[in-house]
């Protein structure tokens, strides 16, 4: 058929013009089974693609964009290296962009994407506060990576790769029950913290709940507004405040490894022993954790795992695959050496 166009290939096929051109010029990002499926009809209709169809490979970029928000998280610049290693391996070029404190990772994306002619984004981090209509209106295939979501809202219809902060969240407190803690202080988010911070902060109160162990309120603390969030110094400051109170606790839950670094220094700027006086337990698994004294006992996200996972989905969805997952992964308990047995 000699009047045959690239869009009646598609069509015949069910895929989109991209991701034909993308089978013609052999783009090595794409599915083998579709591309052999394009390649076998384009050959049984003895289509010939013309010059445009030839070259539109030069005009689309093969760039999947990283957007960090909060990059100079230790927990996310761990994952870094695997994305950039796992992308190289699909030959893809990879853009890594950092967003700003005050910046919001939806305006910086939809910015990007018309610059860069972006192949896909990967969200890594952060907060999305937008309707499902803006995500979309970037025109190209994004996925969710440890991307917060407000819990009072309903999910959004996008695929994602994260884990159950509120289950995982229990998982610690319940592990520090069973070592006979029974006052357990925790350094929470934000007090206006509805998504990460709150979830781990209703996983707190839920074990404690559950072990017939009364909540007191004056054993939450929560990060400060004016100091970066998740950081040492934020651990560090609110501890200080917790242990100047004077109010009885035996252990302290800090819901990031980094937060928990700045509780060792009050801590012990404090004339105290870590697990002696107070057990301490993080939450990331950060490799840092494991070399300071004592060693930091944490709940361990799969860093790679996550990493890959938010790759495949990707390049399910740059091949047209428009089934949407939302992928949860298990933390690992790492036990360590800052925490004892409660008598």
């Amino acid at each position: 058929m000699a009047d045959l166009t690239i869009k009646d290939i598609a069509k015949i096929c069910g895929v989109g013009t991209s991701t034909v051109s993308r089978a013609i010029n052999d783009d090595p990002g794409i599915n083998q089974d579709t591309r052999k499926k394009i390649l076998k009809v384009i050959e049984e209709q003895h289509y010939v693609p013309n010059n445009s169809a030839r070259n539109l490979k030069i005009t689309e970029s093969n760039t999947i964009a990283l957007l960090v928000k909060g990059i100079d998280n230790q927990f996310f610049q761990g994952m870094l290296k695997i994305f950039e290693e796992e992308l190289k391996k699909l030959k893809y070029t990879f853009l890594l962009h950092a967003v700003g404190e005050e910046q919001k990772s939806i305006n910086v994306a939809v910015e990007l994407a018309k610059e860069k002619r972006l192949k896909g984004i990967i969200f890594l981090g952060g907060r999305i506060d937008t309707t499902d209509n803006r995500l979309k209106s970037m025109g190209i295939p994004y996925v969710m990576c440890t991307v917060a979501m407000d819990m009072t809202v309903p999910k959004r219809d996008c695929s994602s790769v994260c884990i159950d902060d509120e289950k995982e969240s229990y998982r610690v407190v319940d592990y520090l029950c069973s070592k006979g803690h029974k006052q357990i202080a925790i350094i929470a988010g934000r007090d206006n913290d509805l998504a990460v911070g709150g979830m781990r902060l209703k996983g707190y109160k839920q074990a404690l709940e559950d072990h017939g162990i009364d909540i007191e309120d004056n054993l939450i603390r929560y990060m400060k507004h004016e100091i970066p969030e998740y950081s040492i110094e934020n651990g560090y400051v609110v501890t200080k405040e917790l242990l100047a109170s004077e109010i009885s606790f035996s252990a302290l839950y800090a819901i990031s490894d980094l937060t928990a670094f700045g509780a060792y220094k009050a801590i012990l700027e404090a004339g105290k022993k870590i697990p002696d006086d107070y057990s301490v337990v993080g939450f990331d698994g950060i490799n840092i954790s494991k070399y300071f004294h004592p060693s930091l006992t944490t709940m361990q996200q799969p860093c790679e795992e996550m990493v890959k996972s938010s790759i495949k989905l990707l390049m399910d969805a740059i091949d047209g695959n428009k089934e949407k997952k939302q992928l949860i992964f298990e933390a690992k308990l790492l036990e360590r050496d800052s925490v004892k047995h409660y008598k």
